[in-house]
């Protein structure tokens, strides 16, 4: 069979979605042994992983291009799962860093905006994910603050109420959520070793990260089967009657 009838006889092959919105810290999910990656290789064959993040954002500016990167489609187009994960920048402190500070106030209704704009758009709560930021590490990021000529930027207190914040939206919203910032200092323990820089994850850290956002979106693509047959099961004379058929496994 030619690739033009191939093309013409066989039915379109829609691919799921997984959508992750973040900062920097969802950017840099791809990079080798990265949280997003993780996800990727889970969900190979089943589900395109897209990255929509952008260093150096906050709530504030999410708010505004989410419109650009997700409107209404049909119901098998609309993204299986959305992740958001803000709240490392928005948490700057006003006196250091007032480009990318967000008040609290306005994190939080940013936040519900968000949540609310993906309702709109066919984007169920319950397919979303709040993440709240990591704790940050303030002694290695003073570093990085002085390696830059500026002061220390952050606090790990003003994140953790910006991870609190994040928690309260999830709970009216009704999303699930991730909450970073407790969950590596739970028992008090030493969460260094998660940060590369004091804010950005380490490998130690994408992986704390899969670990547990992983079993919140298991369920979310728990009904997502191979797309298209195993090649085992490809027919060996007419392969075309194996691959041209709806997609299913």
């Amino acid at each position: 069979m030619a690739l033009r009838e191939a093309a013409a006889s066989g039915s379109s092959l829609l691919w799921p979605r997984l959508v992750l919105f973040g900062d920097s810290i969802t950017q840099f999910s791809f990079q080798p042994g990265g949280w997003g990656a993780a996800l990727a290789d889970r969900l190979a064959r089943k589900c395109d992983v897209l990255n929509r993040g952008f260093s150096g954002y906050n709530t504030r500016w999410a708010r505004i291009i989410l419109p650009r990167l997700l409107r209404k489609e049909s119901g098998f187009d609309s993204p299986v799962a959305v992740t958001i994960f803000f709240g490392a920048n928005d948490s700057a402190l006003k006196e250091e860093n007032i480009k990318q500070h967000v008040p609290l106030d306005e994190f939080g209704a940013n936040l519900e905006s968000m949540v609310q704009y993906l309702q709109s758009v066919g984007v169920p709560a319950e397919r979303v994910v709040l993440i709240t930021p990591p704790p940050l590490w303030e002694a290695a990021w003073e570093r990085e603050c002085l390696a830059k000529g500026c002061r220390l930027n952050r606090r790990n207190s003003v994140v953790g109420e910006y991870a609190s914040a994040c928690v309260r939206v999830a709970q009216d919203c009704g999303t699930d959520v991730l909450n970073l910032w407790a969950l590596m200092q739970k028992d008090g323990q030493d969460f260094s070793a998660y940060l590369s820089d004091g804010l950005h994850l380490s490998p130690e850290g994408n992986a704390f990260v899969f670990s547990h956002l992983w079993p919140l979106l298991e369920r979310k693509v728990a009904s997502l089967d191979w797309l298209l047959p195993y090649w085992q099961d490809v027919a060996e004379a007419k392969p075309e009657l194996s691959l041209l058929g709806a997609g299913e496994h």
